[in-house]
């Protein structure tokens, strides 16, 4: 463990649950879910977070803790002279690619969230208005600027006193507040509509599609394949368990994931509304939907604040693990390598702001900048990382190394190591190789 590393298991943990829990988790699952055969879906996501997910995050903090150091540095370190570290700089390069659109959305949370404040909520088209705000030049450009900045406040002071105090109190906050808002969406009429949409069983939509779709939601959910678990495992003392650690981040993701789904699909289909995904379901379904409830001002302060949280821990994961790589490489001091990142984050987000404004007639093979940095992560390069990750710790580490690592030498029993190894040398992989192959539609 570093110097700096995490005081406790429980700041660990609060830390890693920030980096999985994000906004993919309210935009994009509850649709999913729903539009996928519910129950169906669940359960398939379920047991590939368990045969998919967890050997992959394990590997991760195996990989992370067993070098102690940053994302490119721990695969220098675990395997000298060799190309592996390019695999550590695909994580970096991949925190900072998605970072840079990541936290233009962050903005639009703060700008959702003052409105929420100031209950400037009633503009009753919320599609003119968000299409109206993003396309602005000027306000986006200063939100997303104000977010770098709150995430890179969080890392000034280090892991300990930045990340590890945010975390162990802002994760329990975001909980209970999701579960508020989870009982009182439930409690509005033809509630349980949305239910019903979420966890009722429909057989007939079992497809290969179906299957990818939860292999990719479960890869995308749990922030894998970019460096950050590598990176915060680096801070874990080496008598925790990462076992439990692993286990419990898979629990509370997915109990995130469904909180959020019983807080949108029952209040979407209360107004007779049509559930959709992406910034749509949250900046445009939503706010209409706060327009006819009863205390929808109070609900959407609670709503946009949980939003605004989830963004911002998902950022802090990311930029420390350009941070952390950029201390090692460069030897200059923490705070004069986060204004560089921050810097150059603050002028890629603009681009990415202004391509959906100004600069939206530039297109990068038909997209616009902001898309094609959303596409490149999602679609090449976390996959990418995630497939090199898995060979890495199934082929080329030491098998007895890996033992105890995650034995803590020899104190812990794995009584299913050997199982985790054939599913981290081969079924992860291919897993991966078919939602990269799925993302493409080649079938």
């Amino acid at each position: 463990m570093r110097k700096d590393g995490f005081s406790s298991q429980i700041g660990a943990l609060m830390a890693i649950i920030g980096s999985a829990v994000g906004l993919g988790n309210l935009w994009k699952f509850p649709y999913i879910a729903g539009k996928n055969g519910g129950a169906t879906f669940i359960f398939l996501y379920i047991g590939f977070m368990i045969i998919l997910c967890l050997p992959l995050m394990l590997s991760e903090l195996v990989i992370g803790r067993r070098a102690g150091l940053d994302a490119a540095g721990s695969f220098k370190k675990l395997a000298p002279n060799t190309k592996w570290y390019i695999t550590g700089l695909i994580g970096v390069v991949t925190a900072f690619t998605i970072l840079s659109f990541y936290s233009v959305v962050g903005g639009w949370t703060i700008e959702y969230l003052i409105s929420s404040l100031t209950f400037k909520t009633e503009d009753s088209n919320a599609q003119a208005h968000f299409t109206d705000f993003i396309q602005s030049p000027i306000r986006p450009l200063f939100l997303h600027l104000s977010f770098i900045v709150l995430t890179a406040a969080v890392l000034w002071t280090g892991v300990k006193n930045g990340i590890e105090k945010f975390s162990k109190y802002l994760m329990p906050l975001l909980f209970l507040m999701i579960l508020g808002l989870a009982i009182f969406s439930l409690s509005l009429p033809n509630a349980m509509l949305g239910v019903e949409f979420l966890l009722k069983p429909n057989f007939a939509d079992l497809s290969p599609g179906l299957i990818l779709d939860a292999l990719g939601q479960g890869l995308f959910s749990l922030s894998l394949g970019m460096g950050t678990i590598i990176t915060y495992s680096a801070y874990i003392d080496k008598k925790e368990n990462l076992v439990q650690i692993a286990v419990i981040t898979i629990v509370m993701d997915l109990i995130f994931a469904l909180l959020a789904s019983l807080v949108i699909l029952p209040a979407v289909f209360s107004f007779g509304f049509q559930p959709n995904e992406g910034p749509g379901l949250l900046f445009i379904t939503l706010p209409q939907i706060f327009l006819q409830m009863p205390f929808g001002s109070y609900f959407a302060i609670v709503f946009f604040s949980v939003l605004f949280i989830a963004a911002l821990s998902s950022s802090i994961s990311l930029l420390e693990v350009i941070v952390a790589y950029m201390c090692r490489a460069t030897k200059l001091s923490r705070k004069k390598n986060i204004l560089i990142i921050v810097s150059a984050l603050s002028f890629t987000g603009a681009i990415c702001s202004l391509s959906l404004g100004p600069l939206a007639n530039f297109k990068i093979f038909g997209n616009s900048i902001f898309d094609f940095f959303d596409i490149l992560s999602s679609t090449y390069l976390m996959p990418l990382g995630a497939l090199l990750i898995s060979l890495f710790l199934g082929w080329k580490m030491k098998k007895t190394d890996v033992y105890d690592e995650l034995s803590n030498s020899g104190s812990l029993v794995l009584p299913l190591f050997n199982m985790f190894i054939f599913l981290v040398r081969y079924f992860v992989p291919l897993a991966i190789i078919l939602i990269f192959l799925n993302k493409l539609q080649v079938f």
